[in-house]
């Protein structure tokens, strides 16, 4: 499968190993949505539109995660962020197998 060309931040940092701690590149969020991000951008390719830039940190955080009322304000924060969490994963380590060219 061919993936279309994508466009991260110029100080994201590269991807790192599949298995190793998610470091923020951005670039599975970017290829393809998780099962909350494709509910969020009614899309299953393409960009996540809950995908957001740190410009302290120098990396991408699911919005989800770091803004839940922005994104699920009818549930209450500390829920919402406990589902966001479950829904992408976290702290289970990378999971692509993408590879940037």
């Amino acid at each position: 499968m061919a993936y279309p060309v994508i466009y991260l931040h110029s100080a994201a940092p590269a991807k790192p190993p599949e298995g190793a701690v998610c470091n923020g590149c951005g670039l599975c969020c970017s290829v393809a949505p998780c099962p909350l991000g494709m509910w969020l951008s009614k899309k299953r390719l393409g960009t996540c539109v809950a995908l957001s830039w740190d410009d302290n940190l120098g990396r991408y955080h699911c919005g989800v995660v770091m803004a839940p009322k922005r994104w699920l304000p009818w549930l209450p924060e500390p829920v919402a962020r406990r589902w966001a969490k479950r829904w992408i994963a976290a702290a289970s380590g990378c999971d692509s197998d993408l590879q940037p060219a």
